[in-house]
């Protein structure tokens, strides 16, 4: 190979662009670590607050929930308020839930919420309340229909969506004509119902 008599172009090495960075890297990296260990500080300490709200709801002790919670702890409120029939209270968490929550507690609450309403109707039934147990029937079904979208794999759901659909068949009004009274045996509706006759789901 003939030489071009030229000397080689000196590439720069990469020891003074090194010296050039060090010392805003060592400026900002304290800051950094600093902030990534608040950080972690941060999150440990909303697990714990949220853990201890969440053990003091499934103990029946009233603790406020706003909505920007975590899911887990909407799900625990809801539960609870569903326990004491506050269902009214219960909407904007779920609604909360159903925007940030995966679908597993969102089937979930769901399900707590038409295991409330079922319970609610077998209450009227047994009172031989027919006309308000059935709009909590329905309600019932629903809930346990969203809650079946979400969670096919939900047993207690599919079971509870099937003694809500007997009780809905069964009612003895359906057969009843406008203005016809009919007297109300809410013991006939329970035999109908596989497994538990006068449970509760």
């Amino acid at each position: 190979m003939i030489a071009s008599g030229f000397p080689a172009a000196r590439r720069p090495g990469l020891r003074p662009i090194w010296l050039r960075l060090r010392s805003p890297l060592l400026l900002v990296l304290p800051g950094l670590l600093a902030a990534a260990a608040l950080g972690a500080v941060a999150l440990a300490w909303r697990d714990i607050a949220a853990n201890r709200t969440i053990a003091a709801l499934e103990a029946g002790k009233d603790a406020a929930v706003a909505s920007g919670a975590l899911p887990e702890v909407l799900l625990a409120r809801i539960r609870f308020l569903a326990r004491r029939e506050r269902f009214e209270e219960a909407e904007p968490l779920t609604d909360a839930l159903d925007r940030r929550g995966p679908a597993r507690l969102r089937g979930e609450a769901r399900r707590v919420l038409g295991d409330a309403r079922l319970r609610q109707a077998f209450g009227r039934l047994e009172a031989g309340d027919l006309e308000k147990a059935g709009p909590l029937v329905v309600l019932a079904r629903e809930a346990y229909r969203r809650a079946l979208t979400l969670r096919p794999d939900d047993w207690d759901a599919k079971y509870n969506l099937d003694v809500a659909s007997r009780l809905v068949r069964d009612f003895p009004e359906r057969g009843r004509t406008e203005g016809e009274e009919m007297p109300a045996d809410p013991r006939k509706i329970w035999t109908d119902i596989p497994g538990q006759p006068r449970g509760l789901p």
